[in-house]
């Protein structure tokens, strides 16, 4: 009997189809991956970068924060600065004070004996005083505390510049109202800064009335007036005596300024001698007055020409023209 063998076309079949299942396999699994992976990626993205978001934020915040506390730092550190400065000052005083009481001693006794000689003296010269008041007749130029107050017209040049506004002005409106203290009446005052700009732009060139009501009005005006400066009170009072002096009139200037950055001295001086001085006579037109707060004087000694260099023409300025210069021992 013959045998059957098998064809070599069956067995190539077989081997097609599974290879065929291989490959098919193969490329569902890439399919499969390649679906999957792209929804993977933009998911982590999309993560990522609100990740970057929410850190870029805080960053920002930080940065804000650590400006703002940076400024606060140095607040802090300037108003420390300024109370070490104080206390130094106040310990100062103490040591002074420690010193002279350990110098005095225990002088009780001897302090109530003084008392009651000093209340007896006073009485004394208060009865002799009344005497020669009725004795003697009254003196026409009246002097106090070496300022001549016979005066029947005044004006304040006032320095309206950034270091006297922020250090000295309590002190400038305290000096206001001692000088018109001293003046309990006159017929005209006027208000002018140093550049000769007018502190009441109604009352230009003319004088403000005395009155107590128009006293207050300046004196509430100066603590918020803050014209323009350039520190230098030449052309505030020149225009004071170009425009106010007249022959039939007595006048005060008072010149309250704590530095001079303008020119020479004696340019200056030369100036102002031009405008105030009678040819005929020789005398000053009107008075002048001064009066010094030593701002400069709290600053490092490179700073401090242009107080020097007021004092030096203030004083010669009101010596030239028939005033006092006052030097305050402390501006604030």
């Amino acid at each position: 009997m013959r045998k059957y063998k098998r064809g070599e076309g069956d067995y190539s079949l077989s081997f097609l189809d599974v290879i065929c299942c291989g490959f098919g396999a193969i490329i569902l699994l890439l399919m499969i991956t390649k679906i999957v992976e792209p929804v993977v990626i933009e998911e982590s993205a999309i993560k990522m970068e609100g990740s970057i978001r929410d850190l870029q934020e805080q960053l920002f915040k930080l940065r804000g924060d650590t400006r703002t506390l940076d400024r606060e730092l140095t607040a802090k550190q300037e108003q420390l600065s300024e109370n070490e400065k104080n206390v130094a000052r106040l310990m100062a005083d103490i040591n002074s004070f420690k010193l002279q009481f350990e110098n005095n001693g225990d002088q009780t006794e001897v302090n109530e004996i003084l008392k009651g000689k000093l209340a007896d003296a006073r009485q004394a010269l208060t009865d002799e005083m009344r005497r020669l008041q009725l004795r003697s007749p009254r003196i026409e130029n009246q002097v106090i505390g070496g300022i001549p107050v016979d005066s029947e017209y005044i004006i304040f040049v006032i320095d309206t510049s950034g270091s006297m506004f922020s250090r000295a002005w309590p002190r400038v409106q305290a000096e206001l109202i001692n000088t018109l203290d001293i003046y309990p009446r006159v017929k005209g005052i006027q208000v002018m800064n140093d550049n000769g700009d007018y502190m009441f732009s109604n009352y230009r060139g003319k004088w403000i009335p005395d009155t107590e009501g128009r006293r207050r009005a300046i004196i509430n005006r100066l603590r918020t007036w803050t014209p323009f400066s350039n520190s230098s009170p030449v052309e505030g009072i020149t225009k004071a005596i170009r425009t106010f002096y007249s022959q039939d009139k007595k006048i005060s200037i008072y010149v309250f300024g704590d530095e001079f950055s303008g020119g020479s001295v004696e340019s200056v001086v030369k100036t102002i001698d031009n405008y105030n001085r009678n040819n005929k006579s020789g005398k000053g037109l009107v008075r002048i007055h001064a009066v010094g707060f030593p701002v400069m004087f709290d600053q490092n000694s490179n700073l401090q020409t242009t107080g020097i260099r007021f004092a030096t023409l203030m004083r010669e300025i009101t010596y030239q023209n028939g005033g006092t210069f006052v030097g305050l021992n402390d501006y604030r």
